[in-house]
Order: C-alpha cells, then sequence, then structure tokens
C-alpha cells in the first residue's frame, strides 16, 4: 500500500532532520587537525608548532638508531615513553598555551607547542 503524501512528507522532514543532526555531531571532530614533529638528526622538526585548542602533536623518532622522549620542562614534568626508530607519541592539547618540551635523553634537542583558541 502505498504512503499518504502527507506521511511521505513527514518522513522526508525526519530524515533530513536526522542527517543535519549528525552533521553537527560530527563538526568538533572534524575540526581537530593532527600535527606531525619528525624527530631526526637529534632535532624536533619543526622546533615550533602552533595549534589550536583541542588539535593532536605526533611524535615520530625517524633515527637510525637512538632512541628519544618528549619531556614537558613547564608542566607536572609529563614524558612519554622512549620512543625508538619508526615508533610515535602523541598527545592533544587541550588548553591554550605554550609548551616547551626537551628530549628526556638529550636535553639539547628542544621544542615548543603554542596553543591558541
Amino acid at each position: 500500500m502505498k504512503d499518504s503524501p502527507l506521511k511521505a512528507l513527514r518522513r522526508s522532514i525526519t530524515a533530513g532532520a536526522f542527517i543535519v543532526v549528525l552533521a553537527c555531531a560530527a563538526v568538533p571532530l572534524l575540526a581537530q587537525q593532527s600535527h606531525e614533529v619528525s624527530i631526526r638528526g637529534f632535532k624536533f622538526e619543526p622546533a615550533v608548532v602552533r595549534i589550536r585548542t583541542g588539535d593532536v602533536v605526533r611524535w615520530i623518532n625517524n633515527e637510525k638508531r637512538t632512541s628519544h622522549s618528549i619531556l614537558f620542562t613547564g608542566e607536572t614534568g609529563l614524558e612519554s615513553d622512549r620512543l625508538f626508530p619508526g615508533e610515535a607519541w602523541q598527545r592533544i592539547f587541550n588548553r591554550p598555551g605554550t609548551y616547551s618540551y626537551i628530549c628526556g635523553p638529550h636535553p639539547e634537542m628542544t621544542g615548543t607547542v603554542i596553543v591558541t583558541e
């Protein structure tokens, strides 16, 4: 049996509203960006990363033989595990600010994450 035009219209409106709700829920997820920092030649590249609140920074050890870590000096001493060649570690930054870090075993290696709203 065929639906009446009114029922068909209600179904279309309901389906359309559902799609709009799903799209709105996905917007914050799409807004989050990922930024990559390469560890190579005993340097963080780039040394300074500018991101927005909620973004992710991912550090990748691209050395051939050396392990590194990411140690945030201005906070509670948050430090990643040792990253061996080919391994990665990431962090989400939920608050604006300037986050300085070094390599735990090689403190001459420095970097900064600048987070804005």
